[in-house]
């Protein structure tokens, strides 16, 4: 398929879930991915469903999350999520065992509170509870817990089986896929865009890029520059043991999440930050990095000191400066889609769903004008243009 509907640049879970969409849809769909399907940063990611509102800044971010903002679309992919299993006929280790955002301190206990009061307006479930009382429900959780916030909707996904399952439902719907093809070069041809990989192309009237830590580098094949920054955070995970613990588990002051696998491993992260960001190679570990999400991770849940770390890693993403998600498509190339930052795993089905709907000129489930990429576009080396 040389001249489809619709070309997808990255074969992510953002991609996959675009492709799936508009292959429901009867577009025809061609996914282009410069590696294997999955293997940078969605397939690194923890795989948290972050329902409720979570911690504001990961370790060495600069500028908060504005996590108000993103709530109606938290409530929006919980619903997407309850079906996935049954829309993708696959089993994609779905697990929705609630939520614990845990607070130590009075401060901490205060912004539960108001997030709840975010939640409630959201039409998400959440409640605050004393720590004894979630102690209660989640006996493992320290004495330094003052309070927690609970959402039930809460949970995680394999990100190793959601993306194969979402590109191989889009391919069952007649979407092509061609790993190993890494984009060279994007030209504007009439009312259509030519995508070359080397000497072979494909040409469509809409590319949608879902290049995720890439996403700067493909738009400027376009002539787009945008404001984004590839970054690179870690996660840890302990050997197996037996079924412990079925909640999520973070922090609403720091950097910290932690759950159960399916597999038996208890699973750490938080967006700690990577010592080494390398776009063409593997991502280093960074060591004290390590030792302090062990030890947050450890303060809150004691029993994590007692096993055995089995491995890191670490996972490439992109961040946008404002620290939110980007959507929809660029002002002044029409048909050229941007898809990518905060939230990518979670809100992955929405945006997959949101980029169908603007793509077929639909008005989006959820209003995400704000979040268009105009906001970070340059009009210069230097100076970003105004949405």
């Amino acid at each position: 398929m040389t001249r489809p509907d619709v070309i997808v640049i990255g074969a992510g879970v953002l991609g996959a879930s675009a492709a799936f969409h508009l292959a429901e849809r009867g577009y025809r769909v061609v996914v282009l991915e410069r590696g294997g399907p999955n293997r940078e940063g969605s397939g690194t990611t923890a795989g948290n469903l972050h329902i409720q509102a979570i911690h504001t800044r990961r370790p060495g971010q600069e500028v908060p999350v504005d996590s108000a903002r993103l709530l109606p679309l938290q409530r929006r992919a919980s619903d997407h999520w309850a079906q996935i299993e049954e829309r993708l006929g696959a089993d994609v280790e779905l697990r929705r065992g609630g939520g614990f955002m845990v607070a130590e301190t009075a401060v901490q206990e205060e912004e539960l509170r108001e997030k709840h009061e975010w939640e409630r307006r959201a039409g998400i479930p959440t409640e605050v509870v004393t720590g004894d009382e979630a102690r209660k429900q989640l006996p493992l959780l320290s004495d330094r817990v003052r309070a927690a916030s609970w959402c039930p909707l809460d949970g995680y996904a394999n990100p190793l089986l959601i993306t194969p399952a979402y590109l191989t439902a889009a391919r069952r719907l007649g979407a092509e896929l061609h790993a190993f093809t890494p984009v060279t070069g994007i030209q504007r041809v009439g009312d259509d865009y030519k995508v070359l990989s080397d000497d072979r192309s494909w040409t469509a009237p809409v590319v949608v890029n879902a290049a995720g830590p890439w996403i700067t580098e493909i738009s400027a094949l376009a002539g787009v520059g945008i404001q984004m920054s590839p970054v690179a955070i870690q996660m840890h995970v302990t050997v197996r043991v037996p079924p412990v613990m079925h909640h999520l588990v973070q922090h609403i002051g720091e950097g910290m999440s932690v759950k159960q696998v399916s597999a038996g491993n208890l699973l750490i992260g938080g967006g700690w930050p990577a010592a080494k960001l390398d776009m063409e190679g593997r991502n280093t570990v960074s060591v004290p990095s390590m030792a302090g999400n062990l030890a947050q991770a450890g303060r809150i849940l004691p029993f994590l000191g007692d096993l055995r770390l089995l491995r890191m890693w670490a996972g490439p993403l992109a961040a946008t400066p404002d620290e939110m998600p980007v959507i929809g498509e660029v002002p002044g190339h029409p048909g050229f889609f941007v898809a990518g930052g905060t939230y990518a795993f979670t809100l992955a089905p929405v945006w997959g769903d949101t980029l169908a709907r603007q793509i077929a000129g639909e008005v989006a489930a959820d209003p995400v004008d704000d979040l268009g990429p105009g906001r970070l576009l340059y009009d210069d080396a230097t100076t970003p243009v105004s949405p």
